[in-house]
């Protein structure tokens, strides 16, 4: 049995046809949508646990698509795509997607390892140290004043009346409470004077600091209770993650050509 030169034709194109019908979801005004783009967005919504991908899932982003494309084609009749603002935000968000892709195969080739985190918990243990304290302060913005303050309280006056006066209006109106923190919590000249006071003990001196002069207090101290491991790596691996993010940046501004 032989094809006729017709019924070849015919049977070839029915071949080619399948496939480039495969690859579109449909042709609005003449113009495809493929096929990859519904997969994308069905991968998409099924990796954010929103619903299983399913027959019904795609009609309803088939019918999406074909809506956006429709407004889209609208759009680009009316100019819009010409417009100066218009193309700005394209710019700004091809930008951003390219920038994401370096960003997401930069992180697949430098992950951040089990032990870089174990190493992070256990150097911010160690900074952080053993006991918490539970800090008060009034916060002044001159020496003197602060000095008026600590005579104050030598006079007997109650240090959460005192408190009041304080520049830190966040604590103010507390007693001056900063609540439990550890040292690291606070910059270190304020630290420094945290550990140095017993319990119930206030500074004698004004701490200065950039924000002012202040007058500390520690109502109480107690062993510390530092998260465990399992509770921050997520916190932990993330920061990493910047900080391998912001060499790798930095190390590409160096090189480049800013003029």
């Amino acid at each position: 049995m032989t094809f006729k030169p017709a019924r070849l034709l015919i049977a070839l194109l029915a071949v080619v046809a399948v496939p480039v019908l495969a690859q579109n979801i449909a042709v609005v005004n003449g113009k495809p949508i493929p096929s990859v783009r519904l997969d994308a967005i069905v991968k998409q919504v099924v990796a954010q646990g929103q619903q299983p991908d399913s027959p019904q899932l795609r009609a309803m982003i088939r019918k999406d698509l074909i809506g956006r494309e429709v407004l889209m084609q609208e759009a680009e009749k009316e100019g819009f795509g010409k417009d100066a603002a218009v193309k700005l935000q394209i710019d700004n968000a091809r930008q951003a997607i390219v920038v994401n892709a370096l960003v997401g195969e930069f992180l697949k080739k430098n992950p951040v390892s089990d032990a870089d985190v174990k190493a992070e918990y256990d150097r911010f243990a160690a900074q952080s140290g053993d006991k918490e304290y539970h800090v008060r302060h009034i916060l002044m913005a001159t020496e003197a004043e602060a000095k008026d303050v600590i005579a104050k309280l030598k006079g007997g006056a109650k240090f959460e009346d005192l408190a009041k006066a304080s520049k830190d209006t966040g604590s103010a109106n507390n007693g001056g409470d900063l609540d439990w923190a550890v040292p690291s919590a606070f910059p270190k000249v304020f630290s420094d004077a945290v550990v140095a006071l017993q319990k119930g003990q206030y500074s004698q001196t004004p701490v200065q600091s950039p924000n002012g002069f202040h007058v500390i207090k520690v109502d109480d101290i107690r062993a510390a209770k530092l998260p465990t491991l399992e509770e921050v790596k997520p916190q932990i691996s993330e920061s990493l993650q910047q900080k391998k993010l912001q060499e790798y940046q930095e190390g590409m501004i160096k090189k480049a050509k800013i003029q």
